[in-house]
């Protein structure tokens, strides 16, 4: 059976969780890049992510009996214990003691023998870097957000989705505009202007909406930072921030986690009217676009018409974060 797409997962920073999700001595498996791994806090607050396998019998560091530390094995300081022989590993992937044993193994000693992946927290969320070639250090950092740690902006309002597709399938949608009107119901198309910057985006678009007061002017306001990190600005008739992370399960499915935050009004969040209505209204894009995504095929060299928006290049911009294809380019 072929392929649905000829692209990798490409490489970038990645949410995995947000951070309240992860308490102190708190460990539990993720799959995330098609690998299993573990997620787990150390008792001094690091939160750290490991290839999952035990190189000792093959335990998988995530799944265990030991219920006060989750779903996975037990957190002694800053170290993850094997549930299976309570081997230890420190935030380095290094094994640092064997209870049970005298000496170390040779083959394991004073080495890394789980890779750990490099970890940023911005944003009240845990970001993970990948790349598939495992010494990669992070070409960028993850972009901190002013609205994300604004006391006068609300908590997030979180929504995820498991969708089967492309993380690229997914950003193509914004330079897409004509699909708005057919699948959106959208009476005019989109006008959106996009700057390329390096591992950036930014775009703007009008987004002039009808009300009894008469139209309000807006717009809408995109920006990303590589494939993974991508944040919305809506002003005008109610003020919005989405947060969206977009990370791959594998190379054809993705973890979708939208965070809303609003102007907080008289030190509450705004309740129903139009800045439920916007988030409402978000979401429900979401929902027509998933059966979109989730039955098409991908076409490398589609014909496109005179009406469609810059496809080929976002494509190119994309193509970037793609370490062994070059298909986009």
């Amino acid at each position: 059976m072929s392929k649905r797409y000829p692209m990798p997962i490409p490489f970038g920073w990645f949410g995995v969780g947000y951070s309240d999700e992860l308490e102190k001595g708190e460990s539990r498996p993720i799959k995330y890049f098609g690998k299993e791994m573990v997620i787990f806090r150390t008792e001094d607050g690091q939160a750290v992510v490991l290839d999952a396998y035990c190189p000792h019998l093959g335990a998988h560091l995530g799944y265990g009996i030991n219920q006060e530390a989750g779903q996975g094995g037990r957190i002694e300081g800053n170290t993850i214990v094997c549930p299976f022989h309570a081997w230890r590993f420190d935030d380095t992937g290094t094994v640092t003691e064997i209870p049970y044993a005298k000496n170390i193994p040779p083959k394991v000693a004073n080495k890394q023998c789980l890779k750990s992946y490099p970890v940023q927290e911005k944003n009240q969320v845990i970001w993970v870097w990948y790349h598939p070639d495992p010494n990669q250090a992070p070409l960028w950092d993850v972009e901190d957000l002013e609205e994300a740690n604004d006391p006068a902006w609300s908590e997030y309002e979180k929504y995820e989705w498991i969708i089967k597709t492309h993380p690229q399938e997914m950003g193509e949608n914004a330079a897409d505009p004509a699909h708005f009107r057919y699948v959106h119901q959208v009476a005019e198309f989109p006008v959106w202007e996009s700057v390329q910057d390096g591992h950036k985006t930014h775009g703007i678009q009008r987004a002039d909406m009808q009300t009894p007061r008469g139209i309000v002017k807006g717009k809408i306001m995109t920006n990303n930072a590589g494939p993974g990190q991508a944040w919305t600005r809506f002003e005008g008739i109610a003020e919005t921030f989405l947060l969206s992370q977009i990370t791959p399960v594998d190379e054809e499915t993705v973890h979708v986690r939208f965070a809303f935050s609003q102007p907080l009004k008289d030190g509450k969040k705004p309740e129903g009217g139009v800045e439920a209505a916007i988030i409402g209204d978000i979401r429900k894009q979401l929902r027509e676009d998933t059966p979109i995504w989730e039955n098409k095929v991908y076409r490398p060299l589609p014909v496109l018409c005179d009406g469609d928006g810059p496809i080929a290049k976002f494509r190119k911009w994309y193509g970037q974060f793609y370490a062994e294809y070059d298909g986009n380019l």
